[in-house]
C-alpha cells in the first residue's frame, strides 16, 4: 500500500493528496469516500471546515487532534475501498461443537457450552462473512463496521455463570 501524502500543517490546516482510484465527495457534513471494493461514509464534525479539490481534500479545525483525527479516519476509508479489511477467526470448544448460521444481517450461533437457545449477533454494515469449517472470515471496506461486527460476535459469546478460566470457548481473531 503506497503512503498517502500529508501536504503541510498549519494551525490545525492540514491537506491530503487523494489517490487516482479513489473519489471523494462532501456535502451535508458527510464526506463519502468511493474506491473498486465499495464507499465509506464518514460525519465530519460541524467545528471542522472541509474544502475539496479534485487532487486534495482540506482539513481546517481548532485543534490539531480533531484534524489528525479526520485524517486517520480518510486515510482509513480510503484504505478501505482500495484493498479492504479482512479479519479471520477461528472457533474454540472443548466439548460442545457449536455452529453459527447467517441469515442477512443475522449471526445465529448454536450450541455454544451446550446452549439449548442460539446465541444472537448482528453484521454491522457492508461487511461480508463466510464461515468454512472452524474458520470465519469477516471482511469490508469500513474498518469500524469490521470491527464492530467482531465485537457483536465477542460480546454474544461472553461466558455468564461460569468461571472463564475455565471454559473458554468462543470465537478468537487469529489474523
Amino acid at each position: 500500500w503506497r503512503k498517502i501524502n500529508r501536504l503541510c500543517l498549519l494551525n490545525g490546516v492540514l491537506m491530503l493528496e487523494i489517490t487516482q482510484d479513489v473519489q471523494v465527495k462532501y456535502e451535508n457534513n458527510l464526506l463519502s469516500v468511493k474506491g473498486k471494493l465499495g464507499e465509506v461514509i464518514r460525519k465530519i464534525d460541524l467545528n471542522t471546515q472541509v474544502t475539496l479539490d479534485s487532487k486534495s481534500v482540506t482539513f481546517a479545525s481548532k485543534t490539531k487532534a480533531l484534524t489528525y483525527t479526520h485524517e486517520a479516519h480518510l486515510k482509513n476509508a480510503f484504505l478501505g475501498v482500495t484493498v479492504g479489511y479482512k479479519k479471520k477467526l477461528k472457533m474454540i470448544y472443548a466439548h460442545f461443537p457449536m455452529t453459527i448460521e447467517i441469515k442477512g444481517k443475522d449471526i445465529a450461533i448454536k450450541n455454544f457450552l451446550g446452549e439449548k437457545q442460539p446465541r444472537k449477533a448482528i453484521i454491522r454494515g457492508n461487511v461480508k462473512m463466510e464461515v468454512k469449517g472452524q474458520e470465519v472470515f469477516i471482511s469490508g471496506c469500513d474498518k469500524e463496521a469490521v470491527g464492530a461486527t467482531i465485537s457483536n460476535i465477542r460480546t454474544a459469546l461472553k461466558i455468564k455463570y461460569k468461571d472463564s478460566r475455565v471454559f473458554q470457548d468462543g470465537l478468537y481473531v487469529i489474523e
